[in-house]
């Protein structure tokens, strides 16, 4: 049976130098897991119609989900149920898929964990995927600070704690499953900045100061504070879906749609993110956010120095 890592060997690990392992995620992360001469890609890429198979494809791809999930493992799932506005949540298809490939793996448990109430799950669809496909969903009270745990961040710059919650502190594997899309202060949104769906509100309210939409100031503190979360918990495995979304009007929606139809895998935030971006015609290094993560030290902003492989499927 896997280890699973207790709150107290987690802060007694937050707080030593480098602050470096937890669960099957890491703390402070590192650059990505692969390498050019592996035959594993650092990001798999799959494009298609059909969004459960591509996401399979792309797990597959990155030498399949029983390389991130041991047997018996449970398993917590962190996906985007923000808004039910066309490209503002993460495709059912995706998530179907993810929690079937974990079940298959051999997983005991496959919970899906959110800050968001289950209205949201419902109006998007996603509930009735989890249900179908007999995982759990946990809702975490985000007013509820006792629910949560304060975690130091000591390379943090602009955030010196984070506060996790505590049910996040039961499972074997973390699998990062957000939507890539616009949004209002920072343009944008992916694998690093879902893990504020982590964090009480009330700690993710310090992230926002005034005018944190147009005051580049407020801008550049609401991107460090994400890297900055991001140095303390590392997901074993990240899913984005990049079928459709907004790229106007975000995070909510609704917005300008554009649809590459394509599911990214892959374990480096700061490499995954990047990509994304090329998508609508941005690189990584336009995003501040991303750029801090990759000065922290967490993955590779230049994807020309990545092995990326990307494939279509019918």
């Amino acid at each position: 049976m896997p280890k699973k890592i207790t709150r107290r060997s987690f802060i007694k690990k937050s707080t030593t130098a480098g602050a470096s392992a937890m669960l099957g995620l890491k703390l402070a992360g590192t650059n990505s897991v692969f390498s050019k001469t592996s035959k594993n890609p650092d990001i798999s890429v799959v494009k298609g119609e059909d969004y459960f198979q591509t996401t399979i494809k792309a797990v597959e791809k990155l030498g399949g989900m029983e390389k991130f999930v041991p047997k018996n493992a449970k398993v917590a799932v962190l996906a985007n149920p923000q808004r039910n506005n066309p490209g503002a949540f993460t495709k059912p298809a995706v998530v179907k898929a993810v929690i079937r490939m974990c079940v298959e793996a051999g997983a005991r448990e496959v919970t899906c964990i959110s800050l968001l109430p289950e209205k949201n799950w419902e109006s998007t669809g996603l509930l009735n995927v989890v249900k179908k496909e007999k995982g759990k969903l946990k809702i975490i009270d985000r007013k509820d600070e006792s629910l949560f745990r304060t975690i130091p961040i000591p390379n943090g710059l602009a955030l010196k704690s984070g506060s996790i919650m505590k049910e996040f502190f039961n499972y074997d594997v973390f699998i990062n499953v957000p939507v890539t899309k616009d949004h209002a202060g920072n343009k944008f949104t992916g694998t690093l900045k879902n893990l504020m769906g982590l964090n009480s509100q009330k700690s993710n309210r310090t992230f926002h100061k005034q005018n944190w939409k147009t005051d580049v100031d407020s801008i550049r503190h609401l991107d460090q504070s994400i890297a900055d979360l991001n140095t303390i918990v590392k997901p074993d495995l990240c899913v984005v879906d990049a079928t459709e979304f907004i790229i106007t009007n975000g995070p909510f929606g609704p917005g300008k749609l554009l649809k590459p139809k394509k599911v990214i895998a892959g374990v480096d935030r700061v490499a995954i993110d990047s990509y994304c971006c090329t998508l609508w015609g941005l690189e990584g290094k336009d995003i501040i956010m991303i750029r801090r993560a990759y000065e922290h030290g967490l993955g590779e902003i230049d994807v020309s120095k990545l092995n990326i492989k990307e494939i279509s499927i019918s």
